[in-house]
């Protein structure tokens, strides 16, 4: 598979409607569960899920902590961009926006992952059954497309640990099933900051066929200096009801994004001085109060393609699920090293360039079976998965030229393999439900370094764990539940996370998995029709844990740390109100500490990038004919420090309002199959000055990425139907 461009992928930039014949995939569960979701009438109690299960369940019968956020919260009066903009509601998930498209999103779950510096850790990500997230447990959420997503399921806690490696908290994504007579769609957005967004949708279903097809581009000028960006994304999904009892589901996507400005971080002076500038390079003598940013045109190009089929066959009461995908990621970037980094021979330079083949399959078989006066539902599959680099490394300047690709410095071939079978028991007894999973893990880490000026570090690296769950639910009557869980869960390092050791080592071929012990206890109740609340108690006790030992210029170390703890309470309610009212609140209390002192870090100390409290709340109204809405929101978080030793400033706590309104419009007579819709929405409404997120561990103490002032966002969509 090496240099696999997907052609049929790349085609869905140049001609979108040319993937007709060959494009899309979702996940085998998607069309069952939209389909029971529309046997049931649509209520908070209603809500059909798939993740953990790996069938479809009422969420309100899963001894689990999990989330739905549908197609009208996704794409509420929002530009559909980044997934921030629709999990903010989410309990125990903290989801940021660093402002900083070159970085992707930060995303924790319940604490884990909250010290990655780039793209998402800690965290499983996957994407109409394709992981977004590679073997080695590093994820991009840039690759989810909001356009056409059904829903995103959120889950959280022991039944995590159900998806393997690095599943602190899982994120699925399922765009919609094609069904009705064609259509075309076309939405524009524009907003603050030089904001543009175009996306053109496509579908429908005739007979056995049903296609997709969608293509979108982003603009921004950034709210932070050096943070402009431009992003392509496209995709593609076909279906083929090979029988009654047989569905097969191709997907296509692609990603692209040239030349996407780093801004870095900032520290606290810049801060004060001003949140949307960046930070001055005091060693230029040349240019004074030049920024790092500028000085070397610090930037991230993305090119990333994948393809997927999915074969979904039932045979009576058992299933057979069949999953196999490939893709091609390649990435350049400049990054923002000083004179003091470029030492001859001690590191890999300022530029990185990759180029990544990646392809896995899962297949699992499902039988559902009587024992005693109960149902048992047995799931027995294979997930595995291969990503190959080639990767190198390159100086950023040539003389006196910053941000240029000058020496080879770094040359070498990267691969990281998973093979996982699982178990997964399913037993309901009357009025309780009892649940079993097993997952063994192998995950392998081999380096063939071919740049031998600083000696070989080539070398390979096995890691392997059995994840093992217990869970148990009883209905205590017909609207109320409550639940236990337990599980084991480990995380490796991540490709990058060995790369370095210390400021100035190779490979960490020394780093050790990370393993956790997850408890939780949780009530799910119907306080009225329309109204239902999630409680849940959780603590997760950590061993191993991978923390920054270094950070600087973009190139970050990692050690093994003693044992840490994390405790906490969420709590969310759903509510459907007379004349068209609704209302959500979503709150985490979250006691996140280093259970044991090591190195420089005492005990009790707050782990960084974590906040204590998380609060979302939104009143929501819409006409009986749905026609015209209107919702204020409030998203508040408490402080979060940015390093472990907790000795940097905080980031301080902040709570910020947002308002939307949006309409709709079905035309009839001559203009009978148009639906029009339009939106405007204002976040930030009383300007607050805040930090949206921070670089953990920055050896420079750049850890500060401001958030926008009040901003705005107008956006309008026009559909036809055939």
């Amino acid at each position: 598979m090496k240099h696999l461009r997907l052609n049929a992928v790349a085609a869905l930039f140049a001609a979108p409607l040319a993937m007709a014949p060959l494009a899309a995939r979702a996940a085998a569960d998607a069309p069952a569960a939209a389909a029971a979701a529309d046997e049931v009438p649509r209520t908070p109690m209603s809500v059909v899920v798939v993740s953990g299960s790996r069938s479809e369940h009422l969420s309100f019968d899963l001894p689990a902590s999990i989330d739905v956020v549908d197609a009208s919260q996704i794409g509420a009066a929002q530009p559909r961009v980044n997934a921030s903009e629709a999990l903010a509601g989410v309990p125990g998930l903290v989801v940021q926006n660093r402002q900083n498209y070159a970085q992707d999103l930060q995303i924790s779950s319940r604490g884990f992952g909250a010290r990655s510096q780039f793209g998402v850790r800690g965290v499983r990500l996957i994407a109409d059954g394709i992981p977004a997230t590679m073997p080695d447990g590093q994820g991009q959420a840039a690759t989810f497309d909001l356009d056409l997503a059904e829903r995103i399921e959120v889950l959280r806690g022991p039944y995590s640990t159900l998806y393997g490696n690095h599943s602190g908290g899982v994120v699925q994504l399922f765009t919609r099933d094609p069904k009705g007579a064609p259509y075309v769609e076309t939405n524009v957005a524009a907003g603050s900051y030089g904001q543009h967004k175009l996306d053109v949708n496509a579908g429908g279903k005739e007979g056995r066929f049903g296609w997709l097809l969608d293509a979108s581009r982003f603009e921004t000028d950034g709210y932070r200096a050096h943070s402009a960006a431009t992003r392509d994304q496209a995709y593609a999904k076909l279906t083929f009801d090979a029988s009654s009892t047989s569905k097969l589901t191709i997907v296509a996507s692609g990603l692209r994004q040239d030349d996407t400005q780093d801004p870095l971080g900032v520290t606290w002076g810049t801060y004060q001085r001003d949140p949307r500038a960046g930070e001055i390079d005091t060693t230029d003598t040349q240019t004074p109060q030049r920024t790092l940013a500028d000085r070397y045109n610090t930037r991230k190009s993305i090119d990333h393609q994948q393809i997927g089929l999915n074969w979904d066959q039932r045979f009576g009461s058992d299933r057979l699920r069949m999953t196999v995908y490939g893709g091609n990621r390649r990435v350049i970037q400049y990054q923002a090293f000083t004179r003091a980094f470029q030492a001859p021979d001690t590191h890999s330079g300022g530029v990185v360039d990759f180029d990544r083949d990646f392809y896995g399959f899962d297949v699992n078989w499902m039988m559902t079976r009587p024992l005693g006066e109960g149902t048992l539902r047995t799931t027995v599959g294979l997930e595995a998965g291969k990503s190959t680099d080639a990767r190198k490394g390159y100086e950023n300047y040539v003389g006196n030229q910053f941000g240029v690709q000058g020496r080879l410095r770094r040359d070498e071939q990267d691969e990281v393999n998973n093979v996982d079978p699982y178990l997964q028991l399913e037993w309901e007894l009357g009025r309780w439900v009892f649940t079993g999973g097993l997952r063994h893990s192998r995950v392998s880490f081999d380096i063939d370094d071919h740049y031998l000026a600083n000696g070989n570090d080539s070398g390979s690296v096995d890691y392997s764990h059995t994840t093992p769950l217990l869970g148990v639910l009883y209905k205590l009557t017909p609207d109320l539940n409550v639940y236990a869980s337990a599980a084991h869960g480990f995380e490796t390092p991540t490709l990058n996370e060995v790369f370095y050791s210390g400021t100035a080592g190779g490979f960490n071929y020394g780093l050790g998995a990370a393993t956790s012990t997850q408890v939780e206890v949780g009530v799910k109740a119907a306080l009225a029709k329309d109204v239902r609340v999630n409680a849940a108690l959780f603590q997760a006790r950590t061993h191993d844990e991978l923390v920054v030992d270094a950070s600087s210029g973009g190139r970050t170390s990692y050690r093994n740390a003693s044992a840490t703890l994390r405790q906490g309470l969420e709590l969310s309610l759903d509510a459907n109100l007379r004349a068209g009212f609704s209302a959500r609140v979503a709150a985490s209390v979250l006691r996140a500490i280093y259970d044991q002192a090591f190195t420089g870090v005492a005990e009790g100390n707050r782990l960084p990038g974590v906040p204590r409290t998380s609060v979302y709340g939104e009143l929501a109204w819409k006409d009986p004919g749905e026609r015209f809405g209107a919702a204020l929101e409030t998203v508040a978080n408490g402080k979060v420090y940015a390093d472990d030793a907790n000795s940097a400033i905080p980031a301080p706590g902040y709570a910020i309002f947002n308002a939307r309104v949006q309409a709709s419009q079905q035309l009839d007579g001559p203009m009978r199959g148009w639906r029009l819709r339009e939106y405007a929405r204002v976040n930030n409404l009383f300007d607050r000055t805040y930090i949206g997120s921070v670089i953990v561990g920055d050896s420079n103490r750049r850890y500060y990425e401001p958030a926008p002032g009040r901003n705005w966002m107008l956006g309008a969509s026009a559909q036809y139907q055939f």
